[in-house]
């Protein structure tokens, strides 16, 4: 069995940051239940283009909703009525937590906190991801990745020294924050089954992003330092651990530790830099960085990329720079289980990305991600509902 096996989640989530928690825990064998409102299109990311599948109900041809609502499981339900909010009662007295990620000020509106749902299961676990808390001044601002990359600090440290603030080309936050949602809900998980007791669990973009930057804070809170951009994505104490050039294009090194420096030297037929005053401790090679760019680019240009890999391969932390494409049709990806085939409709599917987190056990047999409001009818009638009450929630428009 997998971990989370026989775990039910239910999840009032959309767009990214919540989804990808919620996917990581529907990898674990976790039942996702995502709850979106049938009134307004569901989850937003539903409709986000500009990729769509052919062949398949257009509330689920998206291909950024495939990627991460895969493995999960549809209802559409108004928790704005009356109706809607018996149902959820329901739903959560046979579930083990719920995930939300909404502006701060709508989960106890809409009555998903723990002390609105304690009576209708003590044991249960709400974990909140917003985007800058449930109380505060920011409560109720809306709140997205980029505009917390901003905020805490990122886009001065991305890119060159002499280019405009730049942001860095994924979601991060988003992602790192949902990841840190389903560990919150986990460890809180862990908790609940102990006690009996579940609560409320709160996590913020804003948090998040503002944590992440770790030893970078610690060094301006504590030495009153205030790290900017290096050239060539450089790490900002340890060298070499940039971009170099090759005879075709660009290497990234990454000798962060003594051993690979010397492992460097050695490889490219010069041991003698190890001795080199210069070079022969880590103060000294960040004093002198710009005089070993120059020295290491001379070297690293008398071969091509490939040729360096595999030299260094083992021996010095190395990589090439790939454009997202190469990325995935790398052979150390492509010719292993990392890309699964998701079946659609007849003979058509679609490609997603395994998790991370394996287990002995197999990772669960991936599913489609749901059409809106997919499998209401199943969990209604798992909840005691029958055709007529079913009918008539949906003749007043609440499923």
């Amino acid at each position: 069995m997998l971990p989370l096996q026989n775990v039910r989640i239910v999840a009032v989530e959309q767009y990214g940051a919540g989804p990808i928690g919620t996917l990581y825990l529907a990898s674990l064998g976790a039942e996702i239940i995502k709850i979106e409102n049938p009134r307004d299109g569901g989850d937003v990311s539903r409709s986000v283009g500009p990729h769509f599948v052919g062949g398949v109900e257009r509330s689920a041809a998206s291909l950024f909703f495939q990627g991460l609502n895969h493995n999960k499981k549809s209802l559409s339900l108004d928790l704005s009525r009356d109706e809607g909010r018996s149902v959820l009662h329901r739903l959560v007295a046979g579930a083990d937590a719920l995930a939300s990620n909404l502006r701060g000020d709508v989960p106890a509106r809409l009555g998903i906190t723990y002390p609105q749902l304690a009576a209708h299961n003590p044991r249960l676990v709400c974990a909140h991801l917003t985007a800058y808390g449930r109380e505060g001044p920011r409560a109720a601002w809306p709140g997205y990745d980029f505009m917390m990359q901003a905020e805490a600090g990122y886009f001065t440290l991305t890119g060159e020294p002499d280019g405009p603030p730049t942001r860095c080309g994924l979601s991060v936050v988003d992602f790192m924050t949902g990841l840190a949602m389903a560990f919150g809900l986990t460890a809180a998980l862990v908790d609940a089954r102990q006690t009996g007791i579940g609560r409320d669990i709160d996590v913020s973009l804003f948090d998040v992003a503002l944590f992440n930057l770790n030893y970078v804070a610690t060094w301006f809170l504590n030495a009153n330092v205030a790290p900017q951009r290096a050239p060539r994505s450089a790490h900002l104490s340890l060298t070499p651990c940039q971009l170099y050039r090759t005879r075709d294009g660009h290497i990234y090194l990454m000798c962060n530790k003594e051993k690979f420096w010397e492992s460097l030297c050695d490889e490219i037929g010069h041991p003698e830099w190890k001795e080199d005053p210069r070079f022969a401790s880590y103060a000294a090679r960040l004093e002198n960085r710009e005089q070993l760019t120059r020295l290491l680019d001379a070297v690293l240009a008398g071969h091509a990329t490939a040729d360096w890999l595999a030299r260094f391969k083992g021996k010095v932390p190395a990589a090439p720079v790939l454009d997202v494409p190469r990325a995935l049709e790398n052979p150390f990806v492509a010719d292993s289980d990392r890309i699964q085939r998701v079946p659609l409709t007849g003979d058509s599917a679609i490609k997603v990305l395994r998790s991370p987190i394996r287990c002995e056990d197999p990772p669960p047999t991936p599913t489609a991600a749901p059409r809106l409001g997919e499998h209401t009818d199943d969990i209604l009638q798992s909840l005691g509902y029958d055709s007529a009450a079913i009918a008539e929630l949906r003749r007043k428009g609440t499923i």
